[in-house]
């Protein structure tokens, strides 16, 4: 399929890598850069999205998400592994747990732009336990910077391919494809945040944070690794 995803800010914190491997199935290795693992949340806002040789419908193919990640390898592949994506879109949310068997959840979520700055707010409707709720003010704050390689923003963001589990615990990777993520430097404005896992604390401190203003993608179905 492809999709273009815009006004995506990347927050990231450095976590306990021994408290998050658990969290993390057997078949891969949890990454780290400089001894630390990283927890990642991305709002944005997906649009044109549509499958291979089909044009967006519209009110299906745009909506918000926000997801929260880590970064793995397996056999010798980086990727991403998601431990929740939050959307906005119900047919959204059924259609991934279907076809990418990725943990999506419908949630409440909006994206409100003032002058440079995008309040983003987004509340899980169907969380069971501990409310997920995540509310934010975010922009850039400088010019566009190219990750290099070995560089921690490389590391965090120039990944071509997620990872998933299907319900008898058989890994699966999906390619991704896409141009160098175009980054800025963002300032923001977190002023609640209990999407972590659970059983992770985030340490209070800023996170890392980048911003970035469009990017399209091209994502290839799940294929057993």
């Amino acid at each position: 399929m492809g999709q273009t995803w815009e006004d995506l800010l990347f927050a990231h914190w450095r976590v306990d890598a021994d408290a998050l491997r658990p969290l993390v199935p057997d078949a891969l290795r949890l990454q780290t850069h400089d001894g630390a693992a990283w927890l990642g949340i991305t709002p944005f806002r997906i649009s044109a999205l549509r499958l291979r040789g089909t044009l967006p419908l519209p009110r299906v193919s745009s909506f918000l998400e926000l997801n929260v990640r880590t970064y793995v390898t397996a056999g010798g592949k980086p990727g991403i592994w998601f431990f929740s994506l939050d959307a906005s879109s119900q047919l959204a949310v059924e259609a991934a747990r279907r076809t990418y068997k990725l943990p999506h959840f419908r949630a409440r979520i909006s994206a409100d732009r003032r002058d440079e700055w995008i309040e983003f707010d987004c509340s899980r409707a169907d969380s069971r336990s501990a409310p997920h709720v995540f509310s934010a003010h975010y922009r850039p704050s400088g010019d566009e910077l190219a990750a290099q390689p070995g560089s921690l923003e490389a590391f965090l963001t120039e990944r071509y391919c997620l990872y998933a589990v299907d319900d008898r615990g058989r890994l699966h990777r999906a390619e991704i494809h896409h141009s160098p993520w175009p980054l800025r430097p963002a300032e923001a404005r977190i002023e609640l945040n209990t999407m972590a896992p659970e059983g992770i604390e985030l340490p209070d401190e800023q996170p890392l944070l980048h911003f970035a203003a469009v990017q399209d993608v091209v994502i290839w179905p799940l294929r057993p690794v």
